[in-house]
């Protein structure tokens, strides 16, 4: 099963800039959204079963215009969960699962952290997560959770570690967080097969980022351990150019 995940920032206006022709050229199994920034109903889901989802689910945030998941698959899931039943996290519309036999896949958008109320919000959603996720492995233990993280995880996935090591998506808490995820047995797959910097997925907007390769890596597809042995690939699509993130790859057999 070929998995991406991208961070479309703003699903509408990716596909104003090519979205559907890249993802029918790309041709993943299943593909994780974030940040789409739309509801179903201000879509044209013709144009993503035209290009071979005919399975295409949307869990939108309560607030329009602002965050949101999803999931567009070519064969029909087992099952399909929206949200954590955790209710502050749901009104944002951060976590969605499609279920493929012995395969979960989940779709991630866990918070930005860009000012102090943002910040605590974050660091209570990520504790509140990680509790989730150690009750959900137990019923699901062939997990895939993709998606933008928001956080570096180490020196190599920042271009400039020094300058922004009190910037949020880069504090000593979040890192820390995130190296105990993997540690309660999760893969983070681009790291499996690609130890080498300067590989981000997020580049600014500002001071010509993305050309300079200013970037931070902060999207992943993390894969529980028990498919260690069924990993065959991991990539960054880094030539796709829809948003400020560009879209990962995980491939399981």
């Amino acid at each position: 099963m070929k998995i991406v995940s991208y961070n479309v920032n703003g699903i509408r206006a990716a596909i104003n800039k090519g979205f559907i022709d890249w993802l029918t050229a790309t041709n993943p199994d299943v593909i994780c959204l974030q940040e789409i920034k739309a509801t179903e109903e201000q879509l044209d889901l013709f144009l993503f079963e035209n290009a071979g989802y005919k399975y295409n689910y949307w869990y939108s945030a309560q607030k329009k215009g602002y965050s949101g998941v999803a999931i567009l698959s070519k064969t029909e899931p087992d099952h399909i969960e929206y949200g954590t039943g955790i209710e502050y996290m749901d009104f944002e519309g951060r976590n969605i699962r499609a279920d493929f036999g012995d395969l979960s896949v989940m779709s991630l958008y866990l918070p930005s952290g860009t000012n102090l109320d943002r910040l605590d919000f974050k660091l209570t959603y990520m504790e509140d997560f990680q509790t989730y996720i150690n009750k959900l492995k137990v019923n699901y233990p062939n997990l895939v959770i993709c998606g933008d993280y928001n956080i570096c995880h180490t020196e190599i996935d920042i271009h400039d570690p020094v300058r922004n090591k009190n910037v949020s998506g880069f504090l000593p808490v979040e890192r820390e967080w995130i190296g105990n995820f993997m540690d309660t047995g999760f893969i983070d797959s681009f790291r499996y097969f690609n130890k080498e910097p300067h590989n981000y997925s997020w580049w600014s907007y500002r001071a010509n980022s993305r050309n300079n390769n200013k970037g931070w890596r902060l999207d992943y597809g993390m894969v529980s351990k028990p498919l260690e042995e069924r990993l065959k690939r991991a990539l960054i699509l880094s030539e796709a150019k829809h948003s400020d993130h560009c879209p990962i790859l995980v491939e399981i057999e």
